[in-house]
């Protein structure tokens, strides 16, 4: 079982888990920042896989007691569907751990006997990290270290770094923080001898429906009758689903030799016509007239860029893709990992860079099937 074996060699991690392939059964799993949108998918998918132990790491006590409450509920609503489930399901295998990922002597106990560790713990907001610029350097920069070597000490398996578009050409401090984040992820493949832990990171484009995107704002604005406050309607960004990032997640943790960033190839979007999607189908939800909601335009916030870039043209050269990603080979090879045995079927890169703003954009018809298909309207 994956909470008894220790990881030796590639192989056995080629294939991503996807839905339903039981690829965590019997594994042991820690989330930093589980509390959040995509660390709860995180979980929840963990745990319908058959994870033994999910631990849920976080600050935030108040949260923790309404994502446990929530967890109840979801397990017993899985366990109705499918009674075989029995008392493996629910609070039974979840450990809620309050701590900080800046505390390495207590990040190093809350890694105790763990197999793989999703690290979704950051500080996201372009303008808190502006403002507070060395607050985000001591949880997106040390904060990682500190997992970094707790994981190597605790015989971690493997470590998926939740990273950021931001990060791919950073403009701002939060892209500087968290690019900062992905060096030392990648480093952490050299400060071992016998490759135990693969340590790689995936990057997000805007993840939809997300406690931290700008749809449970819009969604207020429409409720209220307008207007929708606008940065830019002609600043483009890639979007996926809570559903799309936990599978990106997943998938790479289950494939990485070591020292990969992997993007998960993604739709892109003008602001203007997300807004205009959204106002259409959730006034339509709520009984409100969607002709009759505005949109007021603000401008920018501090370091917002017009377009969002997940891949740049230095990176393109050593990134391979396949049907559904792009994965960023790191700037040095470690002698040990086999790259072409892991992601075996790949071929190299063709674009020069991977940009929201060089990409077909998708029209307003695509982003209202989007947001229906994705459970956005609420």
């Amino acid at each position: 079982m994956p909470g008894t074996k220790r990881r030796s060699g590639t192989a056995s991690r080629r294939a991503g888990p996807g839905r339903g392939s039981g690829f965590f059964r019997g594994a042991r799993v820690l989330v930093t920042g589980g509390t959040g949108t995509v660390g709860l998918a995180i979980v929840q998918r963990v745990l319908d896989e058959g994870a033994e132990v999910v631990r849920i790491y976080s600050r935030d006590e108040s949260k923790q007691f309404e994502i446990a409450h929530l967890l109840e509920r979801w397990g017993s609503e899985q366990n109705a569907l499918d009674p075989r489930r029995g008392k493996r399901d629910g609070q039974k295998r979840l450990r809620f751990l309050i701590g900080d990922v800046r505390d390495r002597e207590r990040l190093s106990r809350a890694l105790d006997g763990i197999d793989y560790v999703f690290h979704t713990a950051a500080l996201k907001h372009v303008p808190s990290c502006e403002y507070n610029p060395f607050e985000a350097v001591k949880t997106n920069v040390l904060g990682v270290q500190n997992l970094v070597e707790a994981a190597l000490e605790r015989r971690v398996r493997a470590v998926v770094n939740l990273s950021t578009d931001k990060a791919a050409s950073p403009s701002n401090t939060m892209g500087a923080s968290k690019l900062m984040g992905e060096k030392i992820i990648i480093a952490g493949n050299y400060l071992q001898s016998s490759g135990r832990t693969a340590f790689s990171s995936v990057r997000f484009g805007n993840v939809l429906g997300s406690r931290g995107s700008v749809l449970p704002l819009f969604r207020e604005q429409i409720a209220a009758g307008g207007p929708v406050t606008v940065t830019d309607p002609e600043m483009t960004r890639f979007v996926m689903s809570i559903s799309e990032a936990a599978d990106l997640c997943c998938d790479a943790l289950a494939r990485a030799a070591g020292g990969e960033v992997f993007v998960r190839k993604m739709p892109s979007v003008k602001l203007g016509i997300l807004v205009e999607g959204l106002i259409r189908e959730q006034a339509a939800a709520i009984g409100r007239d969607p002709r009759k909601i505005g949109i007021q335009v603000i401008g920018r916030r501090p370091g917002e860029t017009t377009h969002e870039e997940v891949m740049t043209d230095e990176e393109a050269p050593r990134t391979i893709e396949d049907d559904s990603y792009y994965i960023i080979k790191p700037t040095f090879m470690f002698r040990d990992l086999d790259y072409a045995r892991a992601h075996r079927g790949s071929r190299p890169c063709a674009l020069r860079a991977y940009t929201s703003g060089n990409q077909k954009l998708m029209t307003l018809a695509e982003i209202r099937a989007f947001i229906r298909r994705a459970g956005l309207v609420r």
